[in-house]
């Protein structure tokens, strides 16, 4: 068996030799859109070619017309004011699934209702901040005001949706998406969702202002001498599980990690296991594409649903040597998830 010995190397490979792809210095000056902007920077290094392949996999998601997408997030994108970028995802035809917290979806309704948020102002303490009702959420204020007449709208409409009915978070946001649309003329998430006919999931529907809005309508039932109102979570797996199913190819588009992420994730895995352990037929289900925006790294352990290629592991995705394509960006949201939508929007005008 011969030995390797560095030292006596026969010829230095040229790059070129092993099919590597050239990289390219990034030109502004001579940059005319955001699109142009994207592609360069797919041709450059760190989390500028990771926020460049990023849009060239969104975009070939979205040219997909056999794949189901779907778009989750976590984090406090709505009162961040990015609610309409998910709005032109909505309205584009880009999405048949969104998987939120509830956090974001009371934001993002109170956005839509016509309530304004505010920006911190820097040396307001916090306990002034909770005698006046504002509720800080890094460097902008949701007002206690805002949350007190949301509710008042969500007991409105929970009235109106008819007695026996039990409830889930699909069910509710729709629900709250008709109240929008026929009460406000602009845009807004739940609006949009509801005239593109996309449901709103939210796994954690308790653990937010419009989960425990629904439970303040329960007890105030209870005190009226009324039944509560039924909710089973598991209404929704069942039907985003219908809509995986039926699909030819999957893909994801994530904003975060967290529950939301995890949730639209573990649908591979249970078709899988409802097939093995209930003895059913089952379609085997996994990511296509995926796309991922969020500033931390899997170590920290916020993700919770790990990197792409973790998930191969878990049957979760189509690995990249079967055709499957994956791009995560380490970058913040409010910066990186515009550029890449904006760039996907001027390619896709294009044809």
């Amino acid at each position: 068996m011969k030995e390797h010995n560095p030292g006596h190397r026969q010829k230095l490979a040229s790059g070129h030799d092993d099919r590597l792809e050239a990289l390219t210095p990034l030109d502004v000056g001579a940059l005319g859109s955001v699109d142009a902007l994207l592609r360069g920077m797919a041709r450059t290094a760190f989390g500028g070619r990771r926020l460049g392949e990023a849009a060239d996999v969104l975009e070939a998601m979205v040219r997909d017309e056999r794949c189901f997408k779907v778009v989750t997030i976590a984090g406090a994108m709505t009162i961040a004011k990015q609610g309409l970028v998910l709005c032109e995802m909505i309205d584009r035809g880009w999405v048949q699934a969104v998987v939120a917290t509830g956090a974001l979806m009371t934001h993002g309704f109170v956005e839509g209702a016509g309530m304004s948020h505010f920006k911190h102002r820097a040396g307001m303490d916090d306990t002034e901040l909770f005698d006046k009702g504002y509720n800080r959420v890094y460097d902008t204020l949701e007002l206690e005001q805002n949350l007190d007449d949301a509710e008042k709208i969500v007991s409105a409409t929970l009235d109106a949706i008819p007695e026996g009915t039990t409830l889930s978070s699909a069910l509710i946001t729709e629900a709250l998406g008709r109240y929008l649309a026929s009460h406000v003329k602009g845009r807004a998430v739940l609006k949009s969702a509801l005239e593109r006919r996309v449901p709103v999931y939210i796994p954690a529907f308790t653990d937010s202002e419009l989960g425990l809005d629904v439970a303040v309508y329960n007890r105030r039932r209870e005190m009226q001498g009324k039944p509560r109102r039924p909710f089973d979570p598991f209404l929704d797996l069942e039907a985003y599980t219908d809509q995986v199913r039926s699909a030819e190819r999957i893909g994801i588009f994530t904003i975060g990690g967290g529950v939301p992420r995890n949730w639209a994730q573990q649908v591979g895995p249970y078709l899988d296991i409802s097939q093995k352990r209930l003895g059913i037929e089952e379609p085997f289900r996994r990511f296509q594409y995926g796309v991922r925006i969020c500033p931390e790294p899997d170590h920290w352990g916020g993700l919770s649903g790990c990197t792409y290629s973790e998930g191969v592991s878990w049957g979760k995705f189509v690995p990249e040597s079967e055709g499957g394509r994956f791009a995560e960006a380490m970058v913040d949201a409010t910066i990186g998830w515009p550029l890449v939508v904006r760039a996907v929007i001027e390619r896709t005008a294009k044809g």
